[in-house]
């Protein structure tokens, strides 16, 4: 399939996507270099040359970021990203190819371009954008001033693509993987190990709305697509057969899985943060998203972030400065009570609640601050219905508190291992190794794309997520 606008690049374009590069790397939790990085980058060029862009080697560029969440964009002057938790759910290099390709073809097909002519400009927010983001709705909702009050963002154009333009992506992005030698299976392949992890992960939170991987979510995921990669990749003449599981499989060996410790980890409802040593629990029915800056957290009592601001050593002014923050240009009509003091296990703390406008109806906009040296304080902002105040969060706002020492070094990084499957293991068997403390089985099921009744052969490679060091 031929891209539908000029595959080029200009050099505006390209000095845009590299002034903003650093700060896309720091917003995504930095960069995984090394050998995985450089890995990458010759996958995604050898996809690239097929793009029609002038000089396509030199012109994209590749970058892993450091993310537990299931993302890859593309900016429009060549920069694609994807993260190492998207790579942990891949099979071998013919996905990696596809994911990298299906990117390529946003950017030569025009379609953040294309997508500006119709004034549908959109935002990368990072992980709390999407959690925040809706709470109340509209671009002058008060869940969007959270979001941005609570964090620093990347204008890109990246997000939000039409069905055609995610459509024909996919076709070019088979094409491209073709060319290139690659197996086009990986595509439907790729999709599919998408719609398992969404699918997993609504049974693990308990919930019938499945929390969708992020890159499922900008780039709409369904059965049809699915369906179309797959019949796409039939009836391509001359497909290419090669996938490198084996290469694949040996770069995401020992590479993090889910939370890096060094961001704060998630274990069930409890947050915990072994350098900045401090945990916190959320209320029953609650979950939490977690990024470099911020933890989300939302349930049906409403929502909230934990984050961290300047501070000078008065709380009460953090608290209000906090506040401010949220309520940007509102914060001249808002009437901000007198934060109250107390104490949370020990450590200072300041609160206080008020009532706020949107456009949707009254909320009640909550800050609790807790201090944890001279110089040093992070807080909640929560946002519940009108009268609610914290109440829904009460729980929360009272389990803040510091880790020990020794709690802080038993806290470790989950990563990916590679095992050579032995004579006598079993699904069972190999997923008790994992490391989590539920759903053990079908998370080593939807991992490797095994059906329940699948039975291992002794030599098959599989990945295990187990307990690494720091």
């Amino acid at each position: 399939m031929t891209p539908t606008a000029d595959p080029a690049i200009s050099p505006q374009e390209a000095q845009k996507a590299n002034d903003q590069h650093q700060a896309v790397v720091a917003e995504f939790g930095g960069e995984v270099g090394g050998s995985r990085g450089s890995y990458v980058e010759r996958v995604g060029d050898s996809v690239a040359v097929y793009s029609g862009t002038p000089g396509a080697a030199s012109a994209y560029d590749f970058t892993i970021l450091n993310s537990a969440v299931e993302n890859a964009f593309a900016v429009p002057g060549g920069r694609i990203y994807i993260t190492r938790q998207l790579m942990g759910l891949m099979d071998n290099e013919a996905e990696l190819a596809f994911v990298l390709g299906h990117e390529v073809g946003h950017i030569a097909a025009d379609h953040a371009q294309l997508r500006q002519s119709r004034a549908q400009r959109n935002t990368i927010l990072g992980v709390l954008g999407a959690v925040i983001g809706g709470v109340v709705g509209g671009d002058s909702g008060l869940g969007n001033l959270l979001s941005r009050g609570a964090m620093q963002y990347s204008q890109l154009n990246t997000l939000s693509y039409s069905r055609d333009q995610e459509y024909e992506s996919d076709s070019l992005g088979l094409g491209y993987m073709t060319q290139a030698g690659y197996d086009p299976r990986g595509g439907a392949g790729m999709l599919a190990a998408l719609g398992r992890a969404s699918a997993l992960e609504a049974r693990i939170q308990g919930r019938d709305n499945r929390t969708t991987p992020e890159w499922a979510r900008t780039h709409p995921l369904s059965e049809n697509r699915v369906a179309r990669a797959a019949q796409i990749a039939r009836d391509m003449p001359n497909a290419g057969t090669r996938v490198n599981r084996d290469t694949f499989l040996g770069q995401v060996d020992g590479m993090i899985f889910d939370d890096d410790p060094a961001q704060g980890v998630i274990e069930g409802r409890n947050f915990i943060h072994p350098d900045l040593r401090l945990r916190f629990t959320v209320p029953s029915g609650f979950t939490m998203q977690n990024s470099t800056r911020q933890v989300g957290i939302q349930g049906s009592g409403g929502q909230a972030i934990f984050t961290m601001r300047g501070y000078n050593g008065n709380l009460d002014s953090y608290v209000v400065a906090a506040m401010r923050d949220v309520l940007g240009q509102q914060a001249q009509q808002v009437n901000i009570p007198s934060p109250r003091s107390t104490r949370v296990n020990g450590l200072p703390a300041a609160y206080t609640t008020t009532r706020v406008n949107t456009q949707n109806g009254a909320v009640d906009l909550s800050v609790f601050a807790y201090q944890f040296s001279n110089d040093r304080a992070y807080h909640f902002a929560m946002i519940t219905q009108a009268g609610a105040g914290i109440g829904p969060f009460q729980s929360m706002v009272g389990s803040v508190q510091r880790l020990s020492a020794q709690e802080a070094a038993n806290v470790r990084p989950r990563v990916i291992d590679v095992v050579t499957v032995q004579r006598g293991d079993t699904v069972q068997s190999l997923a008790r190794r994992m490391a989590y403390n539920n759903f053990q089985v079908e998370r080593f099921l939807s991992l490797n794309g095994l059906a329940s009744n699948a039975s291992l052969q002794a030599g098959q490679k599989v990945k295990l997520v187990v307990y690494g060091r720091r």
